[in-house]
């Protein structure tokens, strides 16, 4: 029914830049608040920005100022540009929608950070 998917992640040199996309169909993407998660082998999956269906942001600390969250609701998308990316920061990067009662994830983009 929901379907999520990531694109754009990739292999990346330490302060460099990426842009993630997530594309959303289904679902009343207008409505929807997303978020984006990340989660590295062995540790828990958090939060890294969410933005919600009046475009209201926010921000992880650790990447405050760095990474830009945004949504183009009539590609029913929502990117993250992430720039100047450390090592620490490689991990499986995964799209979150909450609708209504529904939650959906996406499958993930792995994002490979080189120093």
């Amino acid at each position: 029914q929901v379907q999520l998917v990531e694109s754009g992640g990739g292999l990346v040199q330490a302060g460099g830049s990426l842009r993630l996309s997530c594309a959303a169909s289904g679902t009343s993407f207008r409505l929807s608040n997303v978020g984006w998660y990340r989660q590295a082998p062995g540790k828990q999956r958090d939060l890294v920005a969410n933005i919600d269906s009046s475009g209201n942001t926010n921000y992880a600390d650790s990447v405050k100022g760095r990474f830009t969250i945004s949504r183009v609701n009539s590609k029913n998308t929502v990117y993250l540009q992430m720039n100047s990316l450390k090592p620490e920061e490689q991990a499986g990067y995964y799209c979150n929608l909450k609708v209504g009662v529904g939650k959906y994830w996406g499958r993930g983009t792995q994002v490979t950070v080189s120093s």
